[in-house]
């Protein structure tokens, strides 16, 4: 029974391990779409939930978004949604209470949804200001506040 052993493991090495394709992780892609009726809504919808990959869509038409979910690229969503004749692109906006600085110039959209502001890179902080030490220094979150109180 040696050899038997001896083959079935060498050809369970050499030809049962083939190189399994990794799987895409899953992701969320957010894309912003100016839709008008429930048309455009319905055409978005099925054109999103026809790319390779995709889990779930959710399509929401007060904030002109359309989220995706499941192992599809953005690029690839992103063009499908493309292809139905609107103009969209990806979501260009963060949560305001992510945001130092909602009040940049670059950062504040009067277009934006309520709560969002646009991703800028002059809205967050920079690890290396002095001002921002100095604040983090008696900031409530600082747990060695009290002793500089």
């Amino acid at each position: 029974m040696g050899i038997a052993d001896f083959v079935s493991d060498w050809l369970t090495d050499n030809l049962g391990s083939r190189k399994k394709k990794k799987r895409k992780p899953n992701q969320t892609v957010e894309i912003k779409v100016k839709m008008d009726c429930d048309g455009c809504e319905r055409r978005i919808k099925n054109a999103v939930s026809s790319v390779k990959g995709v889990k779930s869509v959710e399509v929401n038409r007060k904030q002109s978004k359309v989220t995706a979910v499941g192992y599809a690229e953005p690029s690839k969503v992103l063009k499908k949604v493309q292809s139905t004749g609107k103009k969209a692109e990806l979501w260009p906006y963060v949560p305001y209470s992510v945001v130092a600085y909602p009040y940049v110039a670059q950062a504040y959209d009067k277009k934006a949804p309520p709560g969002y502001v646009k991703k800028a890179p002059q809205a967050f902080p920079v690890d290396e200001a002095p001002d921002q030490r100095l604040t983090m220094m008696f900031s409530d979150e600082n747990p060695n506040a009290c002793s500089i109180m």
